[in-house]
């Protein structure tokens, strides 16, 4: 494994990226063990508190695991579940706002289809319940994420797909963070919360008919408009939406 020498400010956060793209391009494997804080700090010409902080940092978004006694190993991903694979993906890649919009796209429009021929008299009260729950967030002002996110994981859920679910739920953290920045950017232009609560209405109505083809159109209605929105405001900003890293959406 070959490290680069370190020339910016925040030096902790130049080695953290340095791992995690090794990792990413397959240098380092879980299990594989970094070499010691003193020889990392010598081969980079930086300071050993640089790189304790580095592995702190990684150790606490589960990246790696610092074993007393034994050292700094990449960490292991169980049983190398679906899911595990997928957090992991999200931690170490370098992937975008436009990419998780577009992954919601794959999935979300065909989970709306299932839901409607699959969902249960339970299924629809719960999708009800967040759909509601999303009304009273608007008349009040709030950003509606939590109630957001609720529907359309109630929705997935109506799908009756373990692997689907298990999918949904590799990315939730990664979702629930960029559902609150994402919110907040469309709220800037007036009627879109009115929009994005009607189209919510829209497909719930779909899923309560039955009606595969109209919960798929809908979902997928919904979510291009997000994106198109998006990126229409963040293009006003001059910024391109495919540009907007999920780990610094600051949007």
């Amino acid at each position: 494994m070959e490290f680069k020498p370190i020339k910016a400010k925040k030096i902790y956060e130049e080695i953290v990226e340095q791992i995690k793209d090794m990792i990413a391009g397959g240098e380092l494997n879980p299990g594989d063990k970094l070499i010691p804080e003193r020889e990392l700090a010598e081969r980079l010409q930086v300071g050993r508190s640089a790189v304790r902080e580095a592995y702190r940092s990684l150790e606490a978004i589960g990246i790696i695991e610092i074993k007393p006694g034994e050292g700094t190993f990449v960490r292991e991903m169980g049983t190398k579940s679906m899911a595990d694979i997928m957090s992991m993906a999200i931690l170490t890649g370098k992937d975008t706002l436009f990419e998780l919009l577009e992954l919601r796209k794959i999935l979300e429009t065909e989970a709306a289809s299932l839901a409607a021929s699959r969902r249960t008299e339970n299924n629809l009260k719960n999708i009800k319940m967040w759909l509601d729950q999303m009304k009273k967030d608007l008349d009040s002002g709030n950003l509606g994420d939590v109630s957001d996110m609720k529907f359309h994981y109630a929705l997935a859920d109506a799908a009756h797909n373990s692997l689907l679910m298990r999918l949904m739920n590799s990315i939730s953290e990664t979702m629930k963070k960029e559902m609150i920045n994402v919110r907040r950017k469309l709220y800037i232009t007036k009627g879109t919360p009115q929009r994005l609560y009607e189209q919510h209405q829209i497909i719930y109505e779909a899923i309560l008919k039955g009606s595969v083809y109209e919960a798929r159109n809908a979902m997928f209605t919904h979510l291009d408009f997000t994106e198109k929105e998006l990126i229409q405001n963040l293009k006003a900003e001059g910024i391109s939406i495919k540009d907007v890293k999920l780990s610094t959406a600051k949007i």
